[in-house]
């Protein structure tokens, strides 16, 4: 009885935040509004220098110069290409490696200490190393990229494999279901949601990286294009750039949680959400 009116009471929340889904987007919205009005009420005043605060109007000008500038979609482009194929091999590395480990009590234990050792180190402290061996070329910040993204995803796949009901893994074995078979048709079920969110996780980790490599090491792309502006004295430029990268940063959050009620929209959470 009790789980039935905890299930009841879940369903009547999440209708209530469907429902009022238009007045959260609205109240977003005058949240973004009111921002920029202080940002440009604080440098109109004097209340900031203007010349490291540029006003907010300056930096919206500027970023629609930006937006029909070829140069400007070019590094754009360097960006995305390094935060995507980072993103990519990370995802891949981490899938794999996840179910072997989630689903092997052994290699579990075997790996534990090495991952907690090697997991807190920041990535940033591989740029030297990706300096050494790479130079300023791509290969530099997919380094960084990779090696933040890897582990957002490898523990949400791990903590996924562990979490198979007992009863279901025992059924399949004595139904003779090879590693791989388990793996198919109980883990993958039960790991995907974990899945999801260590993608959605690296996917802002990524980018985070991807524009760090480029402002730090000089790897093509708008953190490059930051840098340069700021070193030229170009502030609201610099500005508008920053501006750019929150904007994709925002946009690659909307797909990936799109991507991620697509994948998911038998679990039930997803199913009780549409139905409210």
């Amino acid at each position: 009885m009790t789980a039935l009116l905890n299930t009841v009471s879940e369903v009547r929340r999440l209708r209530r935040r469907t429902s009022s889904s238009p007045q959260a987007a609205l109240l977003g919205a005058a949240g973004v509004v009111g921002f920029l009005v202080l940002w440009e009420l604080v440098s109109r005043l004097g209340l900031v220098d203007s010349r490291f605060v540029p006003p907010a109007s300056d930096v919206l000008v500027r970023f629609g110069q930006y937006v029909v500038d070829r140069a400007f979609w070019r590094d754009v482009g360097d960006t995305m290409l390094s935060w995507s194929l980072g993103l990519l091999i990370a995802v891949v590395a981490a899938t794999v490696l996840g179910f072997l480990i989630g689903s092997s009590r052994f290699l579990e234990r075997l790996t534990h200490s090495t991952i907690e050792f090697l997991r807190p180190v920041p990535s940033v402290a591989l740029i030297p190393l990706a300096v050494l061996l790479f130079g300023v070329k791509i290969q530099a910040g997919l380094l960084l990229i990779v090696y933040a993204a890897f582990w957002q995803v490898l523990l949400q796949v791990i903590y996924g494999a562990k979490d198979v009901d007992p009863v279901a893994d025992a059924t399949a074995r004595s139904y003779g279901l090879s590693r791989f078979q388990r793996i198919r048709y109980v883990m993958w079920p039960t790991a995907l949601p974990y899945l999801m969110t260590g993608i959605r996780l690296a996917a802002a980790v990524a980018l985070i990286l991807a524009i760090t490599a480029e402002l730090i090491i000089g790897t093509p792309g708008l953190g490059k294009q930051i840098a340069e502006t700021r070193e030229g004295g170009a502030i609201t430029s610099m500005y508008a750039l920053i501006l750019a990268t929150g904007l994709i940063g925002v946009a690659i959050n909307l797909v990936v949680r799109f991507f991620e009620r697509r994948t998911l929209r038998w679990h039930t959470s997803v199913r009780m959400e549409v139905a409210g």
